[in-house]
């Protein structure tokens, strides 16, 4: 049977708004289509923007590996149907994850002032595990 990972996080907006004065800050965080989803004909979504990166905080917690980098850029949040949000990994944040047996991430992300919060779900298959992202004892 698969077991369950869940990762959360939470982004005030108050960080978000210092990081979008610099632009070129901003760009290592997120991808130019998470930009180009995330600014509005009167300028930054600040509540998407921190919404954004709870959601790739907390993708990366699915993956267990203390210690590494965060892959901002490798992991993409999207929307489709009308403002739902997806997963989309590439580089090494899909390298973690294969390592990690994940294959699909469910993602959920809601927002109130002061702050975002995400939430990351994935049913990972233990047996298809390398052994650096096993949670087994060896």
């Amino acid at each position: 049977m698969p077991a369950g990972r869940v990762g959360i996080d939470m982004v005030p907006f108050g960080r978000v708004r210092d990081l979008v004065r610099d632009e070129p800050l901003l760009a290592r965080f997120l991808s130019p289509e998470e930009i180009r989803l995330s600014h509005g004909s009167d300028g930054p979504d600040i509540p998407g923007i921190a919404g954004r990166l709870a959601a790739k905080e907390a993708v990366f917690k699915l993956f267990h590996v203390p210690g590494q980098t965060l892959p901002w850029r490798g992991i993409e949040i999207v929307t489709v149907d009308g403002g739902r949000p997806v997963v989309r990994l590439a580089g090494k944040a899909a390298e973690l994850a294969r390592h990690a047996g994940i294959e699909d991430i469910a993602v959920s992300i809601t927002h109130d002032d002061p702050c975002a919060v995400a939430v990351a779900f994935t049913a990972c298959d233990p047996d298809n595990r390398s052994a650096h992202g096993s949670d087994r004892q060896h």
